[in-house]
């Protein structure tokens, strides 16, 4: 069976977005796939975090991932701070990798960008050097694939040549990881503004929908969702990005194809379209925050966390120990 991986940054609260483009694909991908699913907690420090939010967002997380229909009996699921060998592994690669490389990633640049508006913005190391920590967590564990939206890639294209660089210095050691794109839904588009992508820091809270919040207001930020002067529904990202964006939420919702919904709406009006929409939405939403209920009580979230640290901790040890041989930084070479 291939193995695929994942990770997930436990800042702010879990939005529509990242459930149908993080989540809900892997209820499929666990009966497919080797699944590997880590909360990416060490990359949260890049920026001040409030540890109680931290941790109460952590744990949200968690328990959404199993209410939207993770199986730990499938999966493994577990904090990345709990297995060292990370950030270990972390720093080999990152003494591999140019600065060069680490100023043109994305995250760096838009952190540069916003800075020039900020007479006193600084940018901590860690925006700069989190690629490294990224690396070691993909290539730790020999995945086939790594699923990301389209402005991710660049992490996994880095990831492969890193490997590729340490492969050629010491011999083969890492499996080179592909990114796995889906076809809709990689990148849910904000409510309100089409051409920015779905965020849990949206600064008014309108173009975002949070699994947790009241279901009412879910629906309500559906209807009010920006479209265009077009009644006419059908996907269109470039002239119709509001409407398309809607689309491609419907879609992963209802299981149903985009030319399908297009035919089912092409005699009516956005108006019904966002209404059907909104309690399909809420329907979703409503199963999710039922099971969530159930799962955050007691000590379960502990037990499975503690449970898929055993098993990744046993990958990542021997890898570890593997490249620490062929790195030399071991007298034994047994060792």
């Amino acid at each position: 069976m291939k193995r695929m991986l994942s990770g997930i940054k436990p800042t702010g609260r879990v939005t529509l977005g990242n459930y149908i483009g993080a989540i809900k694909p892997f209820v499929n991908y666990q009966n497919e796939y080797e699944m590997i699913i880590f909360i990416a907690n060490l990359h949260s420090m890049t920026i001040y975090q409030e540890p109680k939010i931290l941790r109460q967002n952590t744990k949200d997380l968690i328990a959404l991932y199993l209410a939207a229909g993770l199986d730990p009996e499938k999966v493994t699921l577990f904090l990345q701070s709990d297995i060292l060998e990370h950030a270990q592994l972390g720093w080999y690669l990152g003494c591999m990798v140019n600065m060069g490389e680490l100023s043109r990633m994305t995250q760096y640049k838009l952190q540069i960008e916003k800075s020039k508006d900020k007479k006193d913005a600084s940018i901590g190391a860690g925006i700069f050097n989190y690629p490294s920590l990224m690396n070691a967590d993909i290539l730790m564990y020999d995945p086939d694939y790594v699923p990301v939206g389209d402005d991710q890639k660049q992490h996994v294209e880095l990831a492969r040549n890193i490997a590729e660089r340490f492969n050629s210095r010491y011999s083969d050691t890492f499996k080179l990881p592909e990114p796995l794109t889906p076809k809709v839904g990689g990148r849910i588009m904000s409510l309100q503004d089409p051409l920015s992508k779905m965020s849990k820091s949206d600064p008014t809270g309108k173009g975002c929908i949070y699994i947790l919040d009241p279901i009412n207001i879910s629906k309500k930020k559906i209807m009010s969702a920006v479209t265009d002067s077009d009644s006419h529904i059908y996907y269109d990202k470039i002239n119709k990005p509001g409407i398309s964006n809607l689309l491609e939420i419907y879609s992963i919702l209802s299981n149903r194809s985009i030319s399908d919904l297009e035919e089912s709406y092409k005699d009516k009006g956005y108006g019904e379209f966002k209404k059907d929409l909104a309690e399909i939405t809420g329907l979703e939403l409503q199963k999710i925050q039922d099971k969530y209920n159930e799962i955050i009580q007691g000590d379960y979230i502990e037990n499975i966390l503690n449970q898929g640290a055993e098993h990744a901790r046993s990958i990542a040890r021997k890898k570890l120990a593997k490249v620490e041989r062929k790195i030399g930084i071991t007298i034994n070479k047994k060792h």
